[in-house]
């Protein structure tokens, strides 16, 4: 059972540095892919700098930002083929723009318009999940099904360090392990579930260890180590398509930022906590390494800098156009056919409507 247990550190390929070190088990990323990695880290933190100054706008409803931990988000974006499926939190947005989403249709949600605003199908995304660990049983279910009918894929669902106490992931993790289906388990443990630290969440050695209980290998990951993240993910996402079932990595990175624009996070953690992950930043790492190595010069930077900036004003202008709203869809999409109560419902909305258009109509007139 040896086997199942997860490092005594995690696994790193790229210090804080920028330096790289060798592993016996995990292989550096080939040039080209670490280049696109980068490429995406920078479009990633200028996607969390946007939507958090939309939200200041009033344009957003909300946004739990990943800043910090776009490493994680980008590696599990590119670890999966394309009839993988991948199932996000609400603190995942950077990876389901990785996935092809457009990032005005990852806003609908965090907007307050629509439960998801893209076609999970076409994408392979699972719409974004603001309930702690839902989404993993729905992963296992998905995964599940894909087994029964023979297909080849394999699911990776997100959690943060929060979703690890939840009764929904203990049920995930074992079903998974007892019926061997095809889903990587990737925690994203950015040291607190709010304002919960993760030493109040559990004693055990680190995360990853709760995999050996339910079967399953567990691995432990740099979680600002764009290359170490992609390599362990990677590589579980190999091993569960060719049969070898489920797996847990947790990657350790950091929450730069509040939970959410609602947050005050100066009341449960000191200024010098955050200050100190700032040096392990994954964006600055990944560029300290790719110049190193003569494969990032200035002309690329302008390139990829001016991409994330387009893809920025992308956003904003369509975050700029109000959204036409329809009362009836709020009774036209919750079942194929309507319920006589439903219809019920919806005539006496509209009788309401009926009377506020014609008051308002008569008091122009006046």
């Amino acid at each position: 059972m040896t086997d199942l247990l997860p490092r005594d550190t995690p696994v790193q390929l790229i210090d804080e540095t920028g330096s790289a070190h060798a592993d016996k088990q995990y292989r550096m990323p080939a040039s080209d892919t670490l280049r696109e990695a980068y490429r995406r880290l920078v479009e990633g933190r200028r996607l969390n700098e946007q939507c958090t100054a939309l939200v200041k706008q009033g344009r957003l409803a909300v946004y739990p930002s990943s800043h910090g931990q776009e490493a994680c988000q980008v590696a599990a974006a590119m670890a999966l083929g394309d009839g993988d499926w991948l199932f996000p939190t609400y603190r995942d947005t950077v990876a389901v723009v990785g996935r092809g989403v457009r990032p005005a249709d990852a806003m609908v949600m965090l907007r307050g318009d629509w439960h998801a605003g893209y076609d999970p199908a076409v994408y392979g995304v699972a719409p974004q999940a603001t309930p702690l660990a839902t989404q993993l049983l729905h992963a296992v279910g998905f995964a599940h099904a894909a087994k029964l009918r023979g297909e080849d894929t394999v699911v990776l669902a997100l959690c943060g360090d929060g979703a690890t106490s939840e009764g929904d992931f203990h049920e995930a993790m074992n079903f998974a392990a007892v019926f061997h289906v095809p889903v990587v388990f990737l925690v994203q443990n950015n040291g607190f579930a709010i304002s919960v630290p993760l030493a109040r969440q559990t004693a055990a050695p680190s995360l990853a260890h709760k995999a050996i209980g339910y079967g399953m290998p567990g691995q432990r990951v740099d979680g600002n180590d764009v290359a170490a993240v992609l390599s362990v993910l990677t590589d579980a996402v190999d091993r569960a398509r060719a049969g070898g079932g489920p797996s847990l990595v947790e990657a350790h990175t950091y929450r730069m930022q509040p939970h959410t624009n609602a947050d005050d996070d100066t009341r449960y953690r000191e200024r010098e906590e955050v200050q100190q992950w700032i040096a392990r930043d994954p964006v600055t790492r990944m560029s300290t390494f790719l110049r190193d190595a003569g494969a990032l010069d200035d002309e690329w930077q302008r390139t990829i800098t001016e991409g994330a900036e387009r893809l920025a004003s992308d956003l904003r202008d369509a975050m700029n156009v109000d959204p036409e709203l329809d009362p009836e869809d709020l009774f036209r999409w919750v079942t194929a056919q309507r319920s006589p109560q439903l219809e019920e419902q919806w005539e006496l909305l509209r009788g309401e409507l009926d009377r506020d258009r014609m008051a308002t109509s008569e008091g122009g007139a006046r």
